[in-house]
């Protein structure tokens, strides 16, 4: 799954792209590269971002979706939205599946939506909102209550009709780098709900703030976290380097 943000201030810089123009671009090379899913998403949830109106989220995502869709009619493409609103809309305009990094907390309504338009919708483990996680990162038993998270969310989207549900653990999302790396190791957990997983490791504070590097200097170090990922039960890798992701994969199907 390769990331467009459709934002001014994603964390990572390489992956704003802020006209219909560049997005396409990028939308054709992560195709030619390899990638399965294009994400695309106009509310940065990186710790401590804006909130945006619905109406700047809506500007900025579904022109962009639409051409997309029409350049290349085959691309799936997921929207990268917590809002029922925004979800609805993207996916008339041409999305294929929906990306909610709260599982539905922050706009209850986006199961109702994505049951409507059976579209398989991705949900993500967080805790409060972009604004409030970096202060929610207390936890009993981490995976215990990762797990049941999951298992509540697996039944309000049974409620609303969702037949393909995906679940993402949420690197970097209310969890601090030493939690980020327990969830690592312990990922094949997840796998007792006997659902998809995917994650999304791609140059997060993780990989630069545990080698005291930058952001654009990750790139090595998200390989290594990919193929751990994958080696741990992922299913689905969220990336900004698509070509890179694709040589993982390929070189560890060679293990199969």
């Amino acid at each position: 799954m390769g990331i467009i943000n459709a934002t001014p201030d994603s964390f990572y810089s390489g992956s704003r792209k802020e006209t219909v123009s560049s997005m396409l671009i990028q939308a054709k090379k992560m195709i030619d590269e390899g990638a399965t899913f294009l994400d695309i998403g106009g509310y940065s949830s990186r710790p401590g971002a804006d909130d945006i109106p619905v109406e700047e989220e809506l500007r900025r995502v579904i022109e962009p979706i639409s051409e997309i869709k029409r350049q290349f009619p085959s691309a799936i493409i997921s929207i990268d939205t917590f809002r029922a609103k925004v979800a609805r809309s993207a996916v008339e305009a041409g999305a294929g599946m929906i990306n909610d990094i709260s599982a539905g907390q922050l706009d209850p309504r986006i199961f109702e939506v994505a049951g409507d338009l059976k579209v398989p919708y991705i949900a993500m483990h967080m805790r409060g909102t972009p604004q409030t996680m970096k202060n929610l990162t207390h936890y009993e038993d981490l995976m215990k209550e990762i797990a049941q998270y999951f298992a509540k969310t697996q039944h309000e989207c049974a409620q609303a009709g969702i037949k393909d549900l995906i679940i993402d653990p949420g690197f970097g999302f209310a969890k601090d780098v030493q939690q980020n790396f327990e969830l690592l190791n312990a990922l094949d957990h997840l796998q007792i709900l006997k659902l998809p997983i995917l994650v999304g490791l791609s140059r997060k504070s993780m990989i630069y703030k545990t080698l005291k590097i930058t952001a654009d200097e990750a790139l090595n170090g998200t390989s290594v976290l990919n193929a751990l990922a994958l080696l741990k039960g992922a299913n689905i890798l969220r990336v900004h380097d698509v070509k890179e992701a694709v040589e993982v994969i390929r070189l560890l199907e060679k293990l199969n």
